[in-house]
């Protein structure tokens, strides 16, 4: 019979939380770690992974841009059971107005990073029988608006390969999934965030009429990363306050 009492627990599991230095990376690795994993909080920061990481957590320095770093890591850090990765960058212009190395930039981090940690650390998953594979997607990875070309075509493109490493290793016992955040109040939102206008247009898109706090989207993570979700994988869990459920915040008349 079913134990519904541990069903969120994580005793024993080692996860990996990439981006643990801020905004949802920080909420994350300390959601999983309450709920009793040994978690590794790895930053480009390392300074602020430290910051992060309490009792029982670990801070590593890690530079997803650089492939040699992340075969050392691989050697370092595992078993790794569950692996989390947020670390994105946005550049917001128009595309006749993006310059490539723009465009090398934000695919280079956004996507190439997170197709180099999924084999890194797929592998041992695989050859293990089980494991945990949650990365960031975007509510930008279904919906689009003008100067979010190059980050959203990026978070499509990563709910993909999500989808496909969940399908080749699903044999394995490996399990793959996204999450999309709606708007979010962390250091990448910060310009909007100055902009009264533009921060209030963006609440009242969703449902519930207001951003979330990065604290909102460690639950999901602590979903998918036990056996609580132990039959869902390839999927795309929304976290977005109703945005992409909601089409505007016109009340027709009745």
């Amino acid at each position: 019979m079913t134990d519904y009492s541990t069903l969120f627990r994580l005793d024993g599991k080692h996860a990996l939380v990439i981006g643990a230095g801020s905004g949802i990376g920080r909420e994350s690795a300390l959601a999983l770690a309450a709920h009793g994993a040994r978690v590794t909080c790895a930053d480009r920061d390392l300074t602020a992974a430290r910051e992060t990481a309490g009792p029982g957590m670990a801070a590593y320095g890690l530079d997803v841009l650089d492939d040699s770093a992340i075969e050392r890591a691989v050697v370092e850090l595992d078993p790794v059971d569950v692996l989390v990765f947020t670390a994105a960058t946005n550049v917001r212009k128009r595309i006749l107005d993006y310059t490539g190395e723009e465009f090398d930039r934000v695919v280079s981090l956004n996507l190439r990073a997170s197709f180099q940690l999924l084999r890194a650390f797929g592998r041992g998953m695989a050859e293990r029988g089980s494991g945990s594979i949650i990365g960031f997607s975007s509510i930008r990875g279904t919906t689009v608006e003008p100067g979010q070309s190059v980050y959203a075509a990026t978070k499509a493109g990563l709910v993909q390969l999500l989808r496909t490493m969940a399908a080749e290793l699903g044999p394995s016992g490996v399990r793959a999934n996204a999450i999309a955040p709606g708007v979010v109040e962390t250091p990448l939102t910060a310009q909007i965030k100055a902009d009264k206008s533009w921060y209030d247009a963006y609440a009242q898109k969703g449902a519930l009429g207001r951003w979330a706090q990065p604290s909102e989207l460690a639950g999901a993570v602590v979903y998918l990363a036990s056996d609580a979700s132990s039959f869902v994988t390839g999927s795309v869990l929304a976290v977005d306050g109703g945005w992409t459920a909601v089409d505007g915040r016109f009340n027709p008349p009745n």
